[in-house]
């Protein structure tokens, strides 16, 4: 046996993957436990209906669904296939829909998968059991299809025995082991198994399993109707189980597949039905199997009667049986992939359905084998992501049903989501209620976007309205505050940003250990750098700010930093690193009159001399004691400032009343985004994820490789070596042709990248797109096409940054 000891709980499709894929790079000590029989264990593995649709809007989530089907397509058990390739197939029947699905065409051509775009006959020669009347359009992918999941599982043990891996059906997990914080074992009810390493994959009771070590995993196990019809006498004499796509009419939250002479109907459109993991009935006492519930006809004759529409020939037919199957639903959709944050050696891979299993097996698999995942980028679905808040049962319980209700909806990038809102308020919240703020969330905190107060501001300028799509959660004000920002001078609500403190005798070595940059530098110096995974992908950007000797203020991105830093953490206790956001507050004061609004209120010197850009110090303002940084991510004349959330409404008050004579404004997100874009600052996860390099992003300036070594330095110089493709700015001349994100690039006929952030530029009147692009491609004046909708914006690719490279208005 090779490698630490693992214990895997859950033997179905990501277990199985899992023990798989972990094997298969060397890894032989594995045991694989369940508390049902094999291969069908029970859980929804064991009744899903192995729909595998790629298409998706994340990247990851599309690459993790294209491996799982390049393996499944590889497997079979003793001849018979566990996959079955007859293509997916979506069709519209309304307006709405068929522009969807030419932004769904977009996003799965942008990841890089065949796909078409359909006309009703198409689809009719597609699925001929479609009604023609009721299409308007269709999207095939010719390599979806079904996954056999039960046979997969069956497969991948069988590939996992070979080399050694053990399989225990019938034991039920009753307590992991752990000492000192760190995992030693699992308790079965048939004994002991010792364990490095335990990987929790039990799927619907995953929640059950994670709170054995004190972890609270936000899932739901939500009901999703399944029915079965008898034989439908327009398919009679089919003989192959599949011959037609799987089917998608998200109009009607349904989709279909074929089995032999009839259909299988999924039904997405019915109320929530939420169970706790506590609740599923054990193996043994479940009439069918746990995760099969009883049949609520009654949620089911609209699908049915709908059914009967979109396919006629199901007139002539019967539904004959049905289940409410369960299946996991996280707060955001994605899974939740990695290591307990307080019990090392624990670990989750968890609300994985079929259609990402066994990408998901080779993930988890690279990540602990290799110490991080190089085959995909998984910042979306790290399990520590999560903000405290986001755990409660209410929020997850509350998201989760959304998130089933939403499935097969037309969500919006902008669309706010929803209830529980508001959770997290900013000191200035009132305030901002009183001047009208339009809300969109942000890690909870509710985040203006723009200020109905500021609609006198449109009068006389000239803001072009949108195309629909763009114009949604959008308002001309949007424009108005951008102007104004480079103008006069704006306040804006920074609070929603994480902020952390990095204190103790060790903290410079630290932080210098783990970033890019030189940071154990003077007393108030800035610095902006990177977190690098040790592959030398960027894990995120920051700023570093060196407030005393031994205390650092760090400008990171959201929890999974926080959880980075942790787990770095040296054991000697000389490092401490604390989440200050909730009990701070931040104001950013941005535009040409800033300091004319700021040096009155203060006894400190604010001029170019007494704080020079990006640097530090403490001062008064007013009677209110802050931290003040000069930086600008709008790329005006500056400061952010933050004080205790208890001064925060003094601040605001105080610099609110100083910037009005100066016809200074409030301004929100919308105009924020399109300021920082001319300037050509990124937003990781956006722009860049673990996947990309600093050199790739245009982020090279942030490494500092003649410093000592840090996290991903040699791999990062392997890297620099072979830079094949670059983030590169684009222009779009038609003010109209304003583009959301995610959508694909051509070179020609040839989809060749795709847009990370895009807006309307107010200041320099063009639109503006972030775009990966191939490094030929990635050069002034080179001329592409943006995919969007099914039309092409024609674009060209512009030398950054867009607006003051003389860096002249920062500066001033």
């Amino acid at each position: 046996m090779a490698g630490p000891r693992v214990v895997i709980i859950g033997a179905g499709v990501v277990g199985a993957a899992l023990a798989d894929e972990i094997s298969a790079r060397g890894w032989t000590d594995v045991t694989v436990v369940d508390q049902g029989p094999l291969p069908a264990t029970g859980g929804s593995s064991s009744h899903a209906p192995g729909l595998v649709f790629q298409t998706n809007p994340s990247k990851t989530m599309t690459e993790l669904a294209r491996y799982t089907v390049e393996k499944l397509c590889s497997l079979d058990v003793d001849g018979k296939p566990c996959f079955l390739q007859v293509g997916g197939l979506e069709v519209a029947t309304s307006p709405e829909r068929l522009a969807e699905l030419r932004r769904r065409h977009g996003w799965i051509t942008a990841w890089g998968v065949e796909a078409r775009l359909l006309s009703p006959e198409e689809c009719v020669e597609q699925h001929p059991l479609v009604n023609r009347d009721r299409v308007l359009g269709g999207l095939l992918v010719p390599t979806d299809g079904l996954a056999k999941a039960v046979l997969a599982v069956e497969a991948q043990i069988r590939r996992a025995t070979a080399r050694g891996v053990r399989f225990r059906a019938h034991h039920e997990v009753l307590d992991v082991r752990q000492n000192d914080g760190r995992v030693t074992g699992v308790h079965t009810d048939h004994g002991e198994i010792p364990a490095d390493i335990v990987v929790c994959c039990a799927g619907i009771w995953g929640p059950r399993i994670a709170r054995m070590v004190g972890m609270d995993l936000p899932l739901t196990p939500l009901a999703h109707q399944l029915a079965w019809t008898g034989p439908v006498p327009a398919l009679a004499g089919q003989t192959e189980e599949a011959v037609r796509p799987i089917l998608r009419h998200q109009d009607a939250d349904l989709y279909y597949r074929d089995r032999f002479d009839g259909l299988g109907i999924g039904y997405y459109g019915h109320r929530p039905m939420p169970v706790s993991a506590d609740d599923i009935v054990s193996v043994e006492e479940a009439d069918v199997m746990p995760s099969v519930l009883k049949f609520t006809e009654e949620d089911f004759e609209d699908a049915w009667t709908e059914t009967q529409s979109l396919l006629p020939a199901t007139r002539e037919a019967k539904v004959e049986e049905g289940i409410n199957g369960l299946f996991s639903f996280t707060p955001d959709g994605f899974p939740l992939l990695g290591e307990s944050p307080d019990v090392k050696g624990f670990w989750v891979a968890e609300a994985v359905w079929v259609t990402h299993s066994a990408g998901v097996g080779r993930a988890v698999a690279e990540w602990l084998v290799d110490g991080h995942c190089s085959s995909f980028d998984l910042h979306e679905c790290d399990v520590n992501r999560f903000e405290p808040h986001q755990l409660s049962p209410e929020y997850v319980l509350a998201r989760d049903c959304r998130n089933f209700v939403e499935v097969y909806d037309i969500i919006h990038p902008l669309q706010p989501t929803g209830d529980p809102r508001p959770i997290r308020t900013s000191p200035f919240y009132a305030r901002q209620q009183e001047l009208g703020a339009f809300f969109l969330e942000a890690n909870g905190w509710e985040r203006p976007q723009w200020y109905k107060a500021n609609s006198p501001l449109t009068e006389g300028r000239s803001i072009p309205v949108p195309n629909d799509w763009a114009a949604r959660y959008w308002s001309p004000i949007v424009g108005a505050e951008a102007q104004a920002t480079r103008e006069t001078v704006a306040l804006y609500d920074m609070t929603a940003l994480k902020r952390l403190e990095v204190g103790g005798p060790g903290a410079g070595a630290f932080l210098e250990r783990l970033s890019t940059g030189k940071v154990d530098k003077s007393v108030g110096s800035v610095t902006y750098t990177l977190l690098l995974d040790h592959d030398g992908g960027i894990r995120s950007d920051i700023t570093v700010a060196r407030l005393a000797r031994d205390l650092f203020q760090v400008g990171a991105n959201g929890n999974t930093d926080l959880d980075w830093f942790r787990r770095h953490l040296p054991a000697d206790g000389s490092v401490a690193v604390r989440d200050i956001t909730p009990g701070t507050c931040c104001i950013g004061l941005w535009g040409p009159l800033a300091r004319k609004v700021l040096q009155p209120l203060t006894d400190s010197d604010f001029s170019d001399d007494g704080l020079k850009y990006f640097r530090a110090k403490r001062a008064y303002i007013g009677s209110v004691p802050v931290t003040a940084m000069r930086l600008s991510y709008v790329g005006e004349l500056g400061w952010e400032l933050y004080t205790t959330a208890d001064r925060g409404l003094k601040l605001w008050d105080t610099l609110w009343r100083a910037a009005r004579p100066l016809g200074g404004v409030i301004a929100g997100r919308g105009a924020f985004n399109s300021l920082r874009l001319e300037k050509g600052y990124r937003s990781f996860g956006t722009d860049m994820t673990y996947e990309h390099d600093p050199y790739e992003a245009g982020l090279g300036f942030a490494v500092k490789a003649d410093k000592g070594d840090f996290v991903g330095k040699a791999a990062l110089e392997r890297r620099k070596a072979d830079v094949w493709r670059r983030l590169a700015c684009l222009t779009i001349d038609d003010p109209q042709a304003v583009v959301m994100g995610k959508e694909p690039v051509y070179d020609g006929d040839h989809a060749v990248g795709y847009v990370t952030s895009a807006a309307y530029g107010y200041t320099i009147g063009k639109g503006i797109a972030y775009a990966w692009l191939p490094a030929r491609l990635a050069t002034t004046g080179t001329a592409v096409q943006i995919g969007y909708f099914g039309r092409r914006i024609e674009a060209v690719v512009a030398e950054e940054p867009l607006f003051d490279p003389a860096m002249s208005r920062l500066r001033g």
